[in-house]
């Protein structure tokens, strides 16, 4: 298991193989990951994405801004959940469709980290189309930091 403080795994590692539609049905939880966010990695991100709004690193503005301390990147926080829903699929490939709305601000202490967790489950499995809508709840300390999140995986024929 991958035990890194950027990503722990709560749930056996994924394998290459892509699971098989006609084995899924709806409720069924798929999916569950927890990744480490600490301001190392928002720095990282930032970086990376060119997003260097100071809300993501100076405790002053993110205050100042109304908010509770350095909250992480938005769309950082939807990489992660996409991510978990890629590594169960097996191919980046399959995800068809993906989307989230933000509605909580994930907080990421100094020292510390701020723990994401997300879990996913069978919404729909629809065999004509040969996909399945994974619905994800995603959560930070217990209170939901995304909703709506679902992603469409195309699994090939049934």
């Amino acid at each position: 298991m991958n035990a890194t403080p950027e990503h722990r795994e709560s749930a056996p590692e994924a394998t290459n193989a892509a699971p098989a539609l006609t084995e899924l049905e709806p409720g069924q939880e798929v999916l569950r990951r927890t990744y480490a966010i600490d301001r190392g990695r928002l720095v990282r991100y930032a970086g990376a994405s060119g997003d260097f709004n100071p809300i993501h690193y100076s405790d002053r503005v993110a205050t100042e801004a109304g908010l509770p301390g350095v909250i992480a990147h938005g769309m950082l926080t939807m990489g992660l959940a996409g991510s978990a829903v890629v590594d169960w699929a097996g191919d980046p490939a399959a995800v068809a469709e993906y989307g989230v709305r933000f509605t909580r601000p994930v907080v990421v202490p100094d020292p510390g980290e701020a723990e994401i967790e997300v879990v996913g489950t069978v919404g729909s499995v629809d065999l004509a189309a040969s996909s399945v809508r994974v619905d994800l709840k995603v959560t930070c300390d217990g209170t939901t930091v995304l909703t709506k999140a679902q992603a469409v995986i195309r699994l090939g024929s049934p």
